[in-house]
């Protein structure tokens, strides 16, 4: 005999095809550090365009250069037309296949380490939860701006 089934026995495995998952749409305001995370059961054009609304409502008088993932719901007629009323927001895309040189994910990587060492959930919803108040109530330093950044535009990684 086996340890976990007879021998000559197919083994049954069970699988639970729910698929729990939890989504966030993420910036990182390049100045002062501060982030803010949308979450979203899915991540497609609608999830986007709540962040960039969440954008605006937090930066009411700002000016905002986003630098701007290459993500496929990113480039929706809808997303397009969202930025296009958002006059405020100047839009640069960022390279494609680059992510060690966006600074939104490196505090990605760092939230994700400290959600994952000092906690532990059993629900995606508690996980979520933790996740998006972590990403929130840190600061993440950046020198990507720092060089040539002025002060008129709020620079936005997202």
């Amino acid at each position: 005999m086996a340890v976990w089934t007879p021998r000559g026995q197919t083994p049954q495995v069970r699988l639970d095809l729910r698929q729990d998952a939890a989504y966030f749409v993420g910036s990182l305001h390049l100045r002062t550090g501060d982030a803010l995370v949308t979450r979203s059961d899915r991540m497609n054009s609608d999830a986007t365009i709540a962040h960039l609304e969440a954008i605006l409502k937090a930066y009411p008088d700002q000016l905002m250069l986003l630098f701007w993932g290459r993500a496929p719901w990113h480039t929706s007629a809808a997303v397009q037309a969202c930025l296009q009323r958002a006059w405020r927001m100047e839009v640069v895309p960022f390279s494609v296949g680059a992510p060690d040189l966006n600074p939104h994910e490196h505090g990605w990587k760092l939230v994700c380490r400290a959600v994952e060492h000092h906690h532990d959930h059993t629900q995606i919803g508690a996980l979520a939860d933790a996740v998006a108040h972590e990403r929130q109530s840190r600061q993440f330093s950046s020198s990507f701006f720092e060089k040539d950044g002025g002060s008129v535009v709020c620079p936005i990684f997202v």
